[in-house]
């Protein structure tokens, strides 16, 4: 195939494709297979670092439970009501909506059906009694199950991910990394199985032992930490088998335990940071010195704003969600959406990097740094960005007006089409 008319760093060229490579960048180039770009703006396709596939494809047609659609009580009451049969399930509540609900609020004020409601946190699952009956417990009174997906689950037990795939190809997404903790053997040969054309990195647990898999999941929460020796262990461990690690760092507390256990076991190339939510200068540095990456998510910030306002001490507001800092630290960044938790799309994300809410605007990104957290190379988040050039695999986005315009307002941004190895997966003309 042929893309006639695209721009090209801000030149109109013509991009030829031939087995899964860009093999010429020329002008004129002719043949009877061509899309006419018509001078729009045609980039490397975009990879989403941190994306929990399975859950958002489930969230698909799932009921939002929490702000920014939801936020009180009554809405809440109303939401769930709507009529419907079979299981409701609702996901992204927060605290701020209704309080710490349980099994007898849910019995009280929701529909007489099964229903399972997850904390916007992904950690805690609030089912009613007729939910707890079908999957068998009986040893959970109040209906909050913390971090036991596998006993939530009911049914089917992998979702239909085509929908989702066809979500991502639209938004110009040509690959993803999998960051689920839970990942296993069947998680791992279901994804492989399921995603046919999408550029898939998977991480998970220990067991996750196919050679292809470069990555554990380490993911602890407070209150809950384990001990120093402990994670130390653990990174020692991957390290010794040949993973990386990757470790969920939300708060202060969860990054510094997991930068001393580096520091204890030996960072290795490639170990990364997963959200490093909340990062002073001494965080900040103490990560440029142990060499990580660092996969965070900019669409929290415009998603979240009002609740951490409310919630964060005022002393670390200023630290949060850091995006220049890093960069200007010399720390590797790239970006994810952490989907279903955040929103899927990447353009919007950009926007939010590059307009931050008021009172964080100083780690506010240009378009193209924004841009450039989502054009590193699939399984190497701290790889320089992926450029358009002879040779390089024909994974591309072309968008839907030049980049002078585009950069303006990213998230008007409708990508016209886009490239998976070459071939075209989604054309938004038809």
């Amino acid at each position: 195939m042929i893309i006639k008319n695209a721009e090209v760093n801000g030149i109109i060229k013509d991009i030829l494709l031939e087995k899964c490579l860009i093999t010429k960048i020329d002008n004129n180039i002719s043949g009877s297979n061509f899309y006419d770009a018509k001078g729009d703006a045609l980039i490397p396709g975009l990879h989403d670092h941190h994306i929990h596939l399975n859950s958002t494809a489930v969230a698909i047609n799932s009921v939002n439970c929490g702000p920014p659609d939801i936020s009180n009580e009554i809405e809440l009451i109303e939401k769930l009501n709507y009529p419907g049969h079979g299981w409701l399930r609702g996901i992204g509540y927060h605290h701020s909506v209704a309080g710490e609900i349980d099994r007898c609020w849910l019995d009280k004020n929701g529909p007489k059906r099964p229903i399972k409601i997850q904390h916007r946190s992904g950690r805690l699952w609030i089912l009613n009694s007729a939910a707890l009956k079908l999957i068998g417990n009986n040893k959970t009174p109040d209906g909050r199950l913390f971090d036991d997906d596998n006993s939530v689950r009911y049914g089917s037990e992998f979702p239909d991910l085509k929908p989702l795939m066809n979500t991502l190809y639209s938004y110009g997404i040509t690959g993803v990394t999998e960051v689920t903790p839970s990942n296993g053997v069947k998680e791992y040969l279901n994804y492989i199985d399921k995603v046919k054309l999408l550029k898939i990195d998977i991480m998970g647990r220990s067991d996750l032992t196919f050679s292809e898999s470069k990555y554990l999941k380490i993911h602890y929460h407070e209150p809950d930490l384990p001990s120093l020796e402990r994670i130390t262990q653990e990174i020692k461990s991957a390290h010794q088998h040949g993973k990386n690690i990757a470790a969920h760092c939300v708060t202060r507390s969860e990054l510094m335990l997991v930068l001393a256990a580096l520091e204890e076991a030996g960072p290795v190339e490639g170990d990364r940071i997963e959200h490093a939510a909340i990062t002073d200068d001494f965080l900040i540095n103490w990560i440029k010195k142990l060499n990580l990456i660092v996969v965070t998510q900019p669409n929290f910030m415009a998603e979240r704003v009002d609740t951490y306002i409310k919630d964060v001490d005022d002393f670390e507001q200023e630290n949060l969600w850091r995006l220049k800092s890093f960069i200007n630290s010399g720390v590797r960044l790239a970006a994810g959406s952490d989907s279903p938790f955040g929103n899927s799309n990447p353009w919007f994300a950009m926007e939010s990097a590059v307009n931050r809410p008021r009172g964080f605007e100083n780690e506010a990104l240009s378009p193209e740094e924004a841009l450039s957290l989502y054009l590193k190379p699939p399984y190497n988040a701290g790889g320089a960005s992926r450029e358009i050039k002879e040779g390089a695999t024909a994974d591309l986005c072309l968008l839907n007006m030049p980049w002078s315009d585009a950069r303006m307002n990213l998230n008007n941004i409708k990508p016209r089409a886009t490239w998976i190895g070459g071939e075209l997966v989604f054309n938004g003309v038809n």
